[in-house]
Formats: C-alpha cells, structure tokens, sequence
C-alpha cells in the first residue's frame, strides 16, 4: 500500500547519511519519515521492524526511535537471525544458566531477539547516551518487555555485572559503526567506537574465569584485517552472514568463543 511523504520529508532523500549524519541524527522520526527511510534505502516502508512489529505497529504502541537509531538499530529479520545462531552456539555449550550483555544497547532490539530464543538467559543493556537511554527505557515498558537498561559507559557497568557461580556470559558486540563503515570498501572493525577488540579485550578480562560467547555484528563487506584482529581474540569463531536484503547491503554476525570451543 502506497503511504505518503509527511510534508517535512517532500524534499530529503531519507538515507544512512541524512539520518546518521545529517539533520535528522537527533530527532525523533514520524512515522511516516521512519516509513520514508525504509522506502528511500530499502524499498521497504517496514524496514525499520523492532520489537516484533512494523513501524507502524510500534509507532502506535508509542515507541520513538531517532534518526540515528533507526540507522544503527538491529531489525527484527537481522535481530531473530542473531538471536537463533547466538541460542545454537549456546546448546552446544556445558551452561545452563546465561548472562547476556549487550554493552551498546541503543533500542535494545537484538537483546530482545536474544531473550526470545535463549532459554534459562537474563539479559541487561548499557546505554551511554542519555537521549538514547530515556527513548529505550520508555519503549520497553510501552511494549511491555522487562529488559533492563542501564544509562553509563560499558566500561564502568561491566565492573558491576554479577553472574551466579554455575553462570556463563554471552556479550553482544555492536559498538557504533560510524564512519567505519564505506559501502564499497565495507566495515572496518578497527574504527568503531570502541574498536570491536578492545570490546572483546575488556569483557575477558572482566570474567577471567568464565566461559565467554561472543557475537559480533559484521557487514557483508568487512575489511580482512580487521577480522583476522578480533578472530585472533577467540579461541573458536565461525563468520555468518545473512541474504535478508533484497537490495544487497546484507549483515551478518561472527560468532565466537574463549576458554571453550563449541561442538
């Protein structure tokens, strides 16, 4: 079904660089500019599907998002991908009981898809952005998921993360992309904000004595160094990715292990 431009949209092109970049990085989106970036990047006026719902499902539930998380966000195709693979890593582990740490939460998207299809798993989600954090914390409730979101640096929160003694740690690393992303040159896993190694790098040394599965969002596209850099960190890892973007632009996830190799 056709859906108009709101009349504020008329003129832009509603794309990665007008949202994450441009004027719009810190508005709350309408829904019909929300709408208007799905059809302008994507083809696709649902483009934007959190929580389990199209954008115009959530948006009636009250969710906002800004332009920047509705660029940055993990949708729910990408988000149930991540969430299965993530919970058949974890099967395959001696762990009953699992800590999910999502240490860049922004909509908390992905931890929710995580939840969804890890058994006997809590999960907690740092925000650092104050903007960002009250928009999640307000979502979450409007669409009643129990989620807990922190507001601070991962840094610091990961010092004050309590796991049971039978526990293992499950850590979601998707730190900004910002510019280390080019289309045509791919992702660079060196310039994220923070580098996606020093991520892995702190977490181990935050739990020395658990086993860690880690679950890094890639780009179809990411540069071979990069990759090989945080491969090196893991003692088993496996990079999939995933055809769920008609237009290409597909991502995917390296998953990966410490103090433990899957089956």
């Amino acid at each position: 079904m056709h859906r108009e431009r709101s009349k504020d949209s008329e003129s832009l092109f509603y794309d990665r660089a007008l949202l994450l970049h441009g004027g719009k990085r810190n508005e709350v989106l309408t829904l019909a500019e929300t709408e208007q970036f799905g059809r302008d990047s994507f083809g696709d006026a649902d483009y934007v599907s959190i929580y389990g719902m199209p954008p115009r499902e959530w948006y009636g539930r009250g969710v906002r998002l800004l332009g920047r998380t509705a660029v940055e966000c993990t949708r729910d195709s990408l988000g149930n991908h991540i969430g299965l693979d993530v919970a058949s890593v974890a099967a395959q582990m001696p762990v009953k009981q699992w800590m999910v740490i999502d240490p860049f939460a922004g909509s908390c998207n992905t931890l929710f898809w995580i939840l969804r299809h890890l058994p006997n798993a809590v999960g907690i989600g740092f925000e650092s952005d104050a903007q960002v954090f009250e928009l999640t914390r307000t979502n979450l409730a409007a669409v009643d998921q129990k989620i807990e979101v922190v507001h601070g640096d991962y840094e610091s929160l990961l010092e004050q993360v309590r796991v049971s003694n039978d526990g293992a740690i499950a850590v979601f690393v998707a730190p900004p992309w910002g510019s280390a992303l080019d289309e045509s040159r791919g992702l660079d896993l060196r310039l994220t904000t923070p580098p996606v190694s020093d991520v892995i790098d702190r977490a181990a040394h935050q739990f020395p004595e658990r086993m860690l599965l880690v679950a890094t969002q890639v780009y179809e596209k990411v540069d071979a160094a990069s990759l090989a850099d945080v491969r090196a960190r893991l003692d088993w890892s496996e990079l999939r990715i995933y055809d769920i973007n008609e237009k290409g632009r597909n991502h995917g996830v390296l998953l990966g292990t410490k103090r433990l190799a899957a089956r």
